[in-house]
């Protein structure tokens, strides 16, 4: 293991922070060799941080994070949600990019992720929103008038990712939650297990509502032992719809948001869910500084780097928890400041 030299550097530096080539005052550090000192290294990211091009740690960075990719893949039903189209869409994306924009731009707390009681909007989200006096199809931060929404959790974009054509899916929310923010995904299904779908009428003839359906799922036994430590996740965002509107009724049946955590939390609503993830924000810091490491470094974080990621997270705590400490963090590592030097056969030798 020996260290990158000043160009590397630079060019590490750069295609983590712009996703592009180093600038000329990159180039210029890196000629005179003082890039790689700790103090014009930390410099350099804070100004890179507050170049416009560092929009690409939202466009990039988050959207693989969050996974916002699944978004184009999901079609709502027109014939239950005929007002969504890929205008809405759209617009669900940018939000969730802008926030996050916002949060490296300003130098926020990570936790605002989950905390935010403002957002991102234009006309079309506004109005999808139920927000008033917004016009024009250019964005606006507003703050939010209820803490119905609150972070990433409220926004449209996860919502309706996780979600089916034609109805919320409290599995896909919770595991998407267990797998994105808090690092741990669910075992798959057994095999062999009845599709959802099948339950979606009562012997009455009355379509169930998610919930309904849910329960009847997990009284089968193969079933129950992973999903009442899903669903209670997923139903917890119930009162979303599966375009992110804020819905009271199910199929008619009011909308039942209770559950249980796996260790007794008990939840109601996405707020309870915001404040559950809260009393875990170690592991929630955790997850997202290992995204981020693997994503700086192109490659999988191993378990070699988790004493770097732990630390990282550790130091980020004393200072409340700042994108640019991670970012930091991140940049002053080992991994990030060396290169492996691989064994080489020497086949010449091998040949005699």
């Amino acid at each position: 293991i020996y260290p990158v030299n000043d160009f590397d550097l630079a060019s590490r530096l750069s295609f983590f922070l712009w996703a592009s080539g180093p600038d000329e005052a990159l180039i210029n550090l890196a000629s005179q060799g003082q890039l790689s000192n700790p103090e014009t290294l930390k410099q350099q990211v804070h100004r890179m941080l507050t170049d416009t091009r560092s929009e690409a740690l939202a466009t990039r960075f988050a959207s693989q994070w969050l996974r916002l990719q699944d978004l184009e893949n999901i079609h709502p039903t027109v014939r239950i949600y005929p007002n969504f189209d890929g205008q809405l869409k759209s617009a669900m994306l940018r939000e969730t990019q802008l926030l996050f924009e916002s949060l490296v731009r300003e130098d926020r707390s990570v936790l605002d992720l989950l905390t935010a009681d403002y957002t991102f909007v234009n006309e079309r989200l506004a109005r999808h929103y139920g927000l008033p006096n917004i016009a024009g199809p250019d964005f606006r931060r507003i703050e939010y008038p209820d803490e119905s929404r609150r972070g990433i959790l409220g926004h449209g974009s996860v919502l309706t990712m996780t979600s089916h054509a034609d109805r919320t899916s409290p599995v896909l929310r919770g595991k998407w939650v267990m797998e994105v923010l808090l690092g741990s995904p669910p075992p798959p299904p057994p095999p062999d297990i009845p599709d959802l779908e099948a339950t979606a009428e009562a012997k009455g003839g009355r379509f169930l509502s998610v919930r309904e359906r849910m329960e009847e799922h997990r009284a089968n036994p193969s079933c129950n032992s992973c999903h009442r430590v899903i669903d209670p996740i997923g139903l917890a965002l119930e009162n979303f719809d599966v375009t992110g509107a804020w819905r009271i009724k199910d199929n008619g049946v009011t909308v039942d948001s209770t559950g249980e955590l796996y260790d007794g939390t008990s939840l109601v609503g996405p707020k309870d869910l915001q404040q559950a993830l809260l009393r875990r924000q170690t592991t929630v810091l955790r997850t997202f500084t290992e995204n981020l490491m693997a994503y700086a470094l192109g490659r999988r974080v191993s378990y070699d780097d988790m004493v770097t990621v732990r630390q990282i997270v550790q130091d980020a705590s004393l200072n409340n928890h700042r994108v640019s400490d991670f970012i930091l963090g991140v940049v002053n590592s080992q991994a990030f400041q060396t290169k492996r030097r691989e064994a080489v056969a020497d086949i010449a030798s091998e040949s005699q």
